[in-house]
């Protein structure tokens, strides 16, 4: 039996859903509030765990592609403390594969393919219950029903609501990104200071990372604590570079030059708050509706959210394909596996992020030495 089914989200979750069920044979609409592929920046790099992102790139057939496109360079690094030690510096076999960096617009093209995506279809609302199936409600004011809609429309998801009233609450850690172009000609001492994949610095509540994307870009992310509404406090216009610049400098005062050098050499700052949905967040199950990634369970930034997605995305599909009988049954069974799984992964990011962002820096560095290998 085929069923009519909307994703709302083209990102990677809802993509890889897509791609699953279309190498089973079965189509799904994947509504997409970006007028285009390219309608803003697909943002920064991503890691994909081989037993997270990495399976669930191979159970749509695109692992081979996704390895000839990935960077296992970037799984480098660096960590040092604010006055430039280097504390830990860790390099990748010569054949790593367990966490390679591919940049998210690349990834999308790879997901994207031969799908069909309705571009610049936002989705206002989704109302279950309806005799002919769950009504999806489109900015334009036009309507269309479906027997199952899976929200992976992100963060401040138009879909969770038919399902949960939570929404995500701030951490009290902000973070300010600026970037680096053609790193390797124009800056070749932070290049050799970043290495070829991440490089971190911890200090009291604080902390400066760098990460390579290809191409030369590097993204710079300067994390700390402060109120959401950080640069309203201290009247700082974010469209003014250089006064972004001076009070980051000022917070960050007393770091080793070549650290603060990637905030010196910055471009434009974008100000992102990091927020998070309630650990172990789930939702008393409604026919017809199910979220994915962080539409589900939004956690803090630590290399978990995305592969976690891409995977509840293919498990997602696999369990349509496989014609059951009862597709409802079978969308409650996954929600129940997904939000176990999702809840421990949200304690162990939620915990990482309070120590990243530590008043002792020694914290920082327990996480890694935790994650990488001696």
């Amino acid at each position: 039996m085929r069923h009519r089914i909307a994703v709302v989200g083209g990102g990677p979750a809802g993509l890889t859903l897509a791609r699953v069920l279309l190498r089973h044979g079965h189509l799904v609409d994947v509504l997409e509030r970006d007028p285009a592929p390219d309608a803003r920046p697909s943002g920064g790099t991503l890691d994909l765990h081989e037993g997270l992102g990495q399976l669930a790139l191979d159970k749509a057939g695109l692992l081979a592609e996704f390895r000839a496109l990935s960077r296992p360079e970037g799984q480098a690094m660096r960590v040092l403390a604010p006055d430039g030690t280097v504390l830990r510096d860790w390099l990748p076999g010569p054949d790593e594969t367990a966490n390679p960096e591919i940049d998210r617009g690349r990834l999308r093209d790879l997901l994207l393919g031969p799908l069909d995506v309705q571009w610049g279809r936002g989705v206002t609302r989704v109302v279950p219950g309806g005799r002919d199936g769950v009504r999806v409600m489109f900015e334009d004011g036009r309507q269309a029903a479906y027997d199952l809609v899976v929200g992976a429309d992100g963060a401040w998801s138009r879909t969770r609501p038919a399902v949960s009233p939570v929404t995500p609450h701030y951490t009290g850690v902000t973070s300010v990104e600026t970037s680096l172009d053609d790193v390797d000609t124009r800056h070749p001492d932070l290049a050799r200071l970043i290495g070829d994949g991440s490089m971190g610095v911890y200090g009291e509540n604080r902390n400066l990372v760098a990460q390579r994307n290809s191409g030369g870009h590097v993204k710079v992310n300067a994390q700390f604590r402060a109120p959401r509404d950080w640069p309203a406090d201290l009247g700082l216009d974010l469209g003014d570079a250089e006064a972004v610049r001076s009070s980051l400098l000022a917070l960050f005062d007393g770091w080793a030059a070549p650290v603060l050098d990637l905030l010196r050499r910055g471009t434009a700052f974008l100000h992102r708050p990091l927020y998070a949905l309630p650990v172990g967040h789930t939702w008393t199950h409604v026919p017809g509706v199910t979220l994915l990634g962080d539409a589900a369970h939004l956690m803090p930034p630590l290399g978990a959210g995305a592969n976690l997605a891409m995977l509840e995305g293919a498990e997602l599909a696999e369990t349509i394909a496989s014609g059951p009988a009862d597709l409802d049954q079978a969308v409650r069974a996954f929600e129940d596996r997904m939000c176990t799984r999702a809840a421990r992964w949200s304690k162990i990011t939620t915990a990482g992020l309070d120590r990243l962002v530590s008043p002792d820096p020694a914290q920082a560095l327990a996480v890694f030495d935790r994650v990488q290998p001696s």
